[in-house]
C-alpha cells in the first residue's frame, strides 16, 4: 500500500487541479448552488462528518452526525432547495475559507487529499464557526476530477451553541 501511496502524483491530479475542485465546492456551496455542488460528486459518492464528541471516538464507537450516500445526498438537497428544511427558512449564509491543501498519495484510482476549513454560518443575528478538516478521497471520471468521499471532521467539541448542521459542511 505505501508504495502505491508514494506514486508520482502527477500521474494522476496536481495540486492546483485538486485546489481548484475545492475552491469551486466551496462556492457553490456558499452560494447555495447545491445543484451544482451535486455535480462535482462521482455517482457512488459518501459523505460523513463524525461525532463531535471526543470521549466517545477516542475510546470506542459513536454515531456519526452525518453518514450519507449519494441518494441520500441528493435527497438533503431536494429538501434544503425545496423549503422543507426549516432550520434553513430563510437559509444561512455561510462563508467557506478552505486551506492547507495537501495530496496525500494515490492508491489505485485513489487520490487521498485532506485540507482545512473554516465555515463561518450566519443565521438570524448570530454567527456560528465550524473549524476542521476535510479527508477526501478523489477520482477521474471521464477526465474530470471530482469528489468519491468526503469526511468533514470538526474540531469543535460541541454543537450546542452551534444548532443543527442542516447545510452541508
Amino acid at each position: 500500500m505505501l508504495d502505491q501511496l508514494n506514486r508520482p502524483l502527477t500521474q494522476t491530479a496536481t495540486r492546483a487541479e485538486v485546489e481548484d475542485l475545492l475552491f469551486e465546492e466551496a462556492a457553490c456551496l456558499d452560494e447555495w448552488r447545491l445543484d451544482d455542488w451535486l455535480k462535482l460528486l462521482t455517482d457512488d459518492a459518501t459523505y460523513e462528518i463524525p461525532s463531535t464528541d471526543r470521549s466517545q471516538a477516542e475510546g470506542g464507537q459513536s454515531l456519526p452526525l452525518i453518514l450519507d450516500d449519494n441518494r441520500w445526498l441528493r435527497e438533503r438537497v431536494k429538501q434544503l432547495l425545496g423549503g422543507y428544511t426549516w432550520v434553513e427558512q430563510p437559509r444561512s449564509r455561510t462563508r467557506r475559507l478552505v486551506g492547507n491543501v495537501r495530496v496525500l498519495g494515490v492508491e489505485g484510482e485513489d487520490i487521498h487529499v485532506q485540507a482545512n476549513f473554516v465555515i463561518h454560518r450566519l443565521r438570524s443575528d448570530t454567527t456560528a464557526v465550524y473549524v476542521g478538516h476535510y479527508e477526501n478521497v478523489l477520482r477521474r471520471c471521464h477526465g474530470v476530477l471530482k469528489i468519491h468521499r468526503r469526511r468533514s471532521v470538526l474540531d469543535n467539541e460541541s454543537l450546542k451553541a452551534h444548532g443543527a448542521i442542516a447545510f452541508i459542511l
